[in-house]
């Protein structure tokens, strides 16, 4: 899918790589949104990457916009990161022991988030499941709230209505999933308060937790409305329940102090329990779940509540975060914030030339676009986000990458920049966004 006078970069590797995997691999990837489903073509599969920039196996070169869907704060192979993961993989890659590098990297987290004690797992999904089960061993309840949009990993409970892949493939929850796994699962419209105070008159005394993204980003970022956050934590605090905060995916991205330190820092809330995954690890499978003392006091082996894993707390995973989160200053998150404020405005400029529909949100340093009616206003909830023209944003994705620019192949998705994203990155960005806009309206996206 082309435009304009640009061919096609060269896709022969990929392809051929793509093929093998499909023999050993479902649908040749390890996660779905990879395969490119829902643009079309071949997805690139990359062999390197440096700063800002993915290099694939053609020897294509694009800029990268996802960041490794969040975590790659600083870029790719920053060289601080790179000179600290080396060390720690001279010493040893995994001890099943207590380590230093954990222990500092919890202390760097309680440091930067409303939480007084960490646990360490290996994935987002981990870390949902686990604050999960240890609200519903705290409480003594069974029944957990969630909204329809917001995705929190594959656990069998929250893939009720999730966002993410099963939105941008159109899964209804997902088969496999028994429908006993969710009939303790409440799903509510997103930025609702009338729909969660009616849940928890109804309910409130079955209900363990209220878990919610901080700020979805898995229907695109859809930030929460002016209040939401603390009206959730004080509703949750009226009826007994925990209030889950998710931020996987938002945690030290869209700030300093994730999505905490753009409104519950400002509104004076605290979640009872935070889930973190993507930028603490550094680039590795990594990823905490986190809250009050007493809360987590509840958790083996201090309390009655199981969890447990092998490479937890990896020493190599815990170093690369660590040096991440500290080399996250205050000047880290204003280069980012100004790259982003350039692109976004740029491409509210291209498609409003191009006449294609669109909204532009954002929370902090993330953002996504939206190629829906602006005059229906802000995209608040799953059932707005479902909206997009997703053939718009097929061409939209395809005449990017035509022009080095590699965005999340889905509609569904935030994206990312970097530290390393400097003035060429950009710039590369800000001349392929009028290409694209042209090949997005010419697919009858345009008024």
């Amino acid at each position: 899918m082309t435009t304009e006078a640009t061919a096609s970069r060269p896709t022969a590797a990929s392809a051929a790589l793509f093929e093998r995997a499909r023999a050993v691999t479902p649908g040749g990837v390890n996660s779905p949104v990879r395969a490119f489903n829902a643009v079309g073509g071949t997805p690139r599969f990359i062999r390197s990457a440096a700063g800002a920039w993915l290099t694939d196996v053609d020897g294509n070169e694009y800029v990268d916009l996802i960041c490794s869907w969040g975590p790659m704060l600083l870029g790719h192979a920053h060289p601080e990161v790179q000179a600290a993961v080396a060390a720690a993989v001279a010493r040893g890659t995994s001890y099943g022991t207590p380590t230093e590098p954990e222990v500092e990297l919890a202390e760097e987290i309680v440091d930067r988030a409303p939480v007084e004690k960490v646990r360490f797992v290996s994935s987002g999904t981990e870390a949902t499941m686990s604050a999960i089960r240890l609200a519903r061993g705290f409480t003594g309840r069974d029944v957990v709230v969630k909204f329809a949009g917001c995705y929190h990993g594959h656990v069998d409970s929250l893939l009720a209505s999730a966002g993410s892949g099963l939105a941008t493939f159109a899964v209804p929850g997902t088969p496999g999933v028994p429908e006993s796994s969710t009939a303790l699962t409440l799903v509510l419209p997103y930025n609702d308060r009338a729909a969660v105070e009616r849940v928890f008159v109804e309910h409130g005394p079955r209900i363990a937790c209220l878990i919610t993204e901080a700020a979805p980003g898995n229907m695109g970022v859809v930030p929460p409305e002016p209040g939401f956050n603390a009206f959730l934590a004080e509703t949750c605090r009226t009826h007994g329940a925990l209030f889950v905060s998710d931020e996987v995916m938002t945690g030290f991205r869209a700030s300093r102090h994730g999505q905490w330190g753009l409104d519950g820092a400002v509104e004076g809330w605290r979640p009872d329990l935070v889930t973190f995954g993507k930028v603490m690890g550094g680039g590795f499978p990594a990823a905490a779940f986190g809250g009050r003392a007493d809360v987590m006091s509840r958790l083996s082996p201090e309390g009655p509540v199981y969890q447990a894993g092998t490479l937890s707390g990896n020493p190599i995973a815990t170093t690369a975060g660590l040096t991440t989160l500290r080399l996250a200053t205050d000047e880290v998150y204003a280069h980012i914030d100004a790259a982003g404020e350039t692109i976004k405005a740029a491409a509210v400029e291209a498609l409003s030339a191009a006449g294609v529909p669109h909204v532009v949100q954002a929370t902090g340093t993330m953002f996504s676009v939206f190629f829906t009616d602006p005059a229906l206003g802000a995209v608040r909830d799953f059932e707005d986000a479902s909206r997009t023209d997703s053939t718009a944003y097929a061409a939209f994705f395809h005449a990017m990458l035509d022009r080095q620019v590699y965005l999340p192949p889905s509609a569904y998705e935030a994206w990312f920049l970097s530290s390393a994203h400097d003035d060429r990155a950009v710039q590369t960005v800000l001349d392929a966004l009028p290409h694209a806009a042209r090949a997005a309206a010419a697919t009858g996206g345009a008024r």
